[in-house]
């Protein structure tokens, strides 16, 4: 029902035109939205029976609609209805049936549900999206709110924990908890950062938790008509918004809630973001928000601007050319670190967001890269991207600039291949636990800016790495289509699950040789929550539509003995800075004793040769580190690190011969379940198919 503006009882005034969005300042609230080619904005009061009450905005200035309404508290639910053209063919779908989300709302009531009205055109008609519809949209729409901005957050300060401590660990929200009967609130915010979870972390070593999507984000109707739902999120609608499906009572405190109680075991917080897409998709998709304020402002149009430029995959990307859609990015993104205390972002398909110019070319030095580079709010959190999309050109691993590191797929890929016992892969390995530095070493970028990794939400999980040799995705309602086949994964002879203890054994120690490796390189380590204790989705490597115990993690299946070995290793890789360097190491000699820094070595102790490195059928190479040439007195350590890494047959290794006394001790093995202290001689034996870390000891 919509009421008559007479009887609406509150005063509207000009208001201000900055900041955007709803914002309460005791004494009423203060409405601006952006639309430069929208005619007319009528912002939508709803009463507490859910009754429209529809108010012009009264004043534009730049482009910005705003207008103050005095006696308005938090917790008023409001929309938008935008007037103006509609004409696709032009890049203009104004639609005033369509109720639209605030673009800057910090709170919604839930999420669109997607029906034929949702849609700018009529669906199904001979015109396509050429149409006009003119349903209202309203009984599909959740409502925006108001909020309190006030929150109490005691002595909660940024941990700023730099990247060679860091150790992050990717989670979803719900999946890490939605399994645990014993967790109240399972699946949501707090439930995120409850004790037993904290503790669990805690344990296992790790600094830094990065939470898949938390944007409030849609279920995409293909997979509703299928009984399905968006799991994993990357379908945002509001940047603002958390994501209501993950609150208990919808107060966006609680995910306040949850970041404060990281903090306070020192865990920090990045959020996985998506910024280079929106949830309306294509021109067949829905008119949730941007589409309906300024479609030709907020998206890349293509050449015909009825059709839209699709790099991200998903049927738009976002135009950051635009000044205010770029706005739009930055201010979500500082609203999250000073309203919302998170430490960081890892951003999805970053390759988009630095498109730029007519022709959306890659660069480095782009609009999106200089805005974060400058800003004295965000170039100072963990910015971590993605470093690639579907467009031409997109795959750009390496080419992002300081302060971002990248996800590093070469990394994980090419150490799979090399456990799974795939030829000519010994010179891949070395680069990779040397920090990959042939990508990321230019411009002054540190070593950590390689974020190593072995799996990830996307992709087979560590057990399923090794248990399956194919996807197993039939539960997608794809036909078993969806998701990579480039999986380069070992099942060690049975497809999933089995009770032969030989492949059992096998594949245990396959699992503790790639998280060793992974925590040996150099660079800055990622972990995939529920790998520490064994998860497996049943060889489904796509479980994005998977909000069920496939996507969720197992904990009653939790293997003690190799959660045990993951703690051990990722302790080792703290308590030796050698491991986790901030500069790279080329081989170069140390002023401090003329010794290099690293230094690759054969099982007899000789250094490796051409033909070595050429050999397609070597298994084992040793490498000794030692802190980069170039470490300034202060931060220079002395010791050294030696690493065996061998998918061979049990060896005898000749150890570096200690030159300033002390001597080597046996301090990590992946072929062993206790805990390893114990001295070396000259000679080590090494097991078939194992990672051995010896560390270099002074003399007393």
């Amino acid at each position: 029902m919509i009421l008559s503006r007479q009887r609406f009882p509150h005063a509207v005034t000009a208001g201000h035109p900055a900041p955007l969005g709803a914002t309460f300042d005791g004494a009423g609230v203060n409405f601006a939205v952006f639309s430069q080619h929208g005619e007319r904005v009528v912002l939508c009061l709803f009463d507490e029976r859910n009754r429209e009450i529809r108010v012009d905005l009264p004043e534009r200035e730049g482009h910005v609609w705003h207008g103050y309404i005095a006696g308005l508290r938090p917790g008023q639910r409001y929309g938008y209805r935008v007037h103006g053209p509609y004409k696709p063919a032009e890049g203009h779908r104004f639609n005033p049936n369509k109720l639209l989300m605030d673009p800057y709302a910090r709170r919604l009531t839930g999420s669109p549900r997607i029906h034929d009205a949702v849609m700018g055109y009529r669906a199904g008609h001979a015109d396509a999206d050429l149409s006009f519809d003119r349903r209202d949209s309203a009984p599909h729409m959740p409502r925006c709110m108001v909020v309190d901005p006030s929150f109490t957050w005691g002595e909660d300060r940024p941990i700023r924990r730099p990247m060679t401590e860091t150790v992050i660990y990717e989670a979803h929200v719900k999946g890490l908890t939605a399994g645990r009967s014993d967790i109240p609130d399972a699946g949501t915010y707090l439930a995120m950062a409850s004790d037993p979870v904290l503790d669990h972390l805690t344990r296992l070593g790790v600094t830094a938790i990065e939470l898949l999507p938390v944007h409030a984000f849609t279920d995409d109707r293909f997979l509703i008509d299928k009984g399905l739902r968006n799991y994993w999120g990357y379908m945002t609608h509001g940047f603002f918004a958390p994501e209501p499906r993950y609150m208990r009572d919808g107060d966006i405190a609680e995910f306040q809630q949850m970041v404060a109680r990281f903090h306070q075991a020192g865990i920090e917080v990045i959020l996985d973001v998506v910024y280079n897409h929106t949830a309306e998709g294509n021109e067949l998709g829905p008119t949730l928000s941007f589409r309906g304020f300024d479609n030709a402002s907020y998206y890349r149009l293509a050449e015909n601007p009825r059709y839209y430029v699709n790099d991200a995959g998903t049927g738009n990307v976002l135009d950051l050319d635009n000044p205010f859609a770029l706005r739009l990015v930055m201010d979500s993104l500082r609203y999250w670190v000073e309203v919302m205390h998170v430490d960081g972002f890892r951003f999805d398909l970053c390759s988009v967001l630095g498109r730029t110019g007519p022709r959306g070319a890659f660069d480095r030095d782009g609009p999106f890269f200089r805005a974060i580079r400058q800003d004295p709010v965000l170039n100072r959190v963990k910015l971590i991207a993605e470093p690639w999309d579907l467009g031409e050109g997109g795959y750009r691993l390496g080419a992002c600039p300081a302060p971002f590191a990248e996800w590093n797929d070469r990394f994980r890929d090419q150490i799979r291949c090399y456990w799974r016992g795939d030829p000519g892969m010994i010179g891949k390995l070395a680069k990779r636990i040397a920090g990959s530095a042939a990508r990321f070493d230019h411009d002054g970028r540190p070593a950590t800016s390689s974020v190593n990794f072995i799996a990830a939400h996307d992709g087979f999980t560590l057990m399923d790495t090794v248990s399956y040799n194919d996807k197993h995705n039939d539960a997608n309602g794809e036909g078993n289509r969806d998701g990579h086949n480039h999986n380069l994964s070992d099942n060690m002879g049975a497809e999933g699950p089995t009770d032969d203890p030989a492949i059992l054994a096998r594949r245990d120690r396959r699992r503790r040789n790639l998280i060793a490796t992974l925590m040996l390189a150099q660079g800055t380590p990622m972990l995939l929550a529920g790998d520490e204790l064994g998860n497996s989705q049943g060889g489904n490597n796509n479980a994005y539509a998977q909000d069920n115990p496939t996507g969720w993690v197992n904990w009653d299946g939790a293997d003690p003995d190799f959660l045990a070995f993951v703690r051990r290793v990722i302790a080792f890789r703290a308590a030796h800075p050698i491991l986790r360097q901030k500069r790279f190491l080329h081989s170069q000699p140390r002023r401090q004793d003329g010794l290099p820094d690293i230094f690759w070595r054969r099982e007899d102790g000789a250094p490796m040769q051409p033909e070595d490195w050429n050999d397609r059928d070597r298994r084992l190479l040793a490498v000794e580190m030692r802190m980069a040439s170039g470490t300034p007195d202060y931060a220079a350590l002395p010791g050294a690190v030696f690493v065996v890494f061998n998918n061979g047959p049990e060896t005898q290794v000749r150890l570096p011969e200690t030159t300033l006394g002390g001597g080597w001790r046996r301090h990590l093995d992946s072929a062993r379940d206790d805990d390893v202290d114990d001295p070396a001689g000259t000679l080590e034996t090494v097991a078939a198919e194992s990672v051995t870390a010896f560390q270099l000891c002074p003399a007393s």
